[in-house]
């Protein structure tokens, strides 16, 4: 497959990762096909140029390459396997790529689904949240079949300035699971010091800025995420957790994080997720 093969494609969820997604993909000259469950948003990427369909079936029947931005994995498998999914419109040779963040054993068993139908996918979850989806400046992480993902390359590079081939299909999801735990660690953290500090009558926002300067900088502290939700902290937590139990390791500082990032939303009077 060469990498001119790809001119159309589709983009399933239209929420802040997926339409400036929309958006760079049609700046770079892609035809682009969405589809949203929100009207709202349909309409908000036809105004960027960007084709709606009433359904996932639709964009998979005139699509090369379909990206699913959705939140949860029966979110993923609704749009997949319904009776209006992707798989039903896909034709032979479709690429459909999984943005979303799953687990790695699902990204397997939704990649056996396409077997029979002679559709292709690759897991390519992303990392650094909405500022860089709006920048172009995703960092995409990618499993499957090499050959089929690097011919996803150029589509990819409207919207990440960094893409990584990480191996067979959910390699990426693993990559994607591995950022997020070290992420959750270290808001973990960083909630924990700066509350420490000012207990002990220390500036939060100046001790702050005192340790961006120091070995104590991580990203979480440069863009300082404590204040805004955290609607996938669970999810994410759950997902390492239960693939270190299939891989029968101990990672006890993953439990706790997920407790303390729990504690953290229960204190601030967050929503727990409701997906799965």
């Amino acid at each position: 497959m060469s990498e001119t093969t790809i001119k159309t494609v589709g983009v399933i969820g239209l929420g802040k990762m997926g339409m400036p997604m929309a958006r760079h993909l049609i700046a770079k000259g892609f035809d682009v096909v969405c589809y949203d469950i929100s009207a709202e948003a349909a309409a908000a990427a036809e105004k960027l140029g960007a084709k709606t369909s009433k359904t996932p079936c639709e964009v998979a029947s005139v699509c090369e390459l379909v990206i699913v931005v959705v939140g949860f994995e029966n979110e993923v498998r609704a749009v997949l396997e319904a009776d209006d999914g992707l798989l039903r419109g896909a034709n032979p040779g479709t690429i459909v790529a999984i943005a979303s963040t799953i687990a790695p054993q699902a990204m397997r068993e939704i990649g056996a689904l396409a077997s029979a139908r002679h559709v292709h996918f690759v897991d390519a979850p992303m990392c650094r949240g909405e500022p860089a989806a709006e920048q172009g400046k995703l960092l995409v992480m990618g499993g499957g079949e090499e050959e089929i993902f690097e011919a996803c390359r150029p589509a990819f590079a409207s919207f990440a300035d960094a893409i990584y081939y990480l191996g067979a299909l959910g390699a990426g999801q693993v990559g994607k699971m591995i950022n997020n735990l070290i992420l959750w660690a270290c808001i973990s953290i960083n909630y924990e010091g700066l509350k420490l500090g000012s207990a002990l009558g220390v500036d939060e926002e100046t001790l702050r800025q005192a340790l961006l300067l120091s070995s104590g900088n991580n990203w979480a502290l440069e863009t300082w995420l404590q204040p805004r939700p955290m609607p996938w902290a669970e999810k994410d937590m759950t997902l390492v957790l239960a693939e270190a139990d299939a891989a029968r390791i101990s990672l006890p500082l993953a439990g706790t994080v997920k407790e303390v990032v729990k504690g953290i939303k229960i204190e601030r009077g967050l929503p727990m997720p409701k997906g799965g």
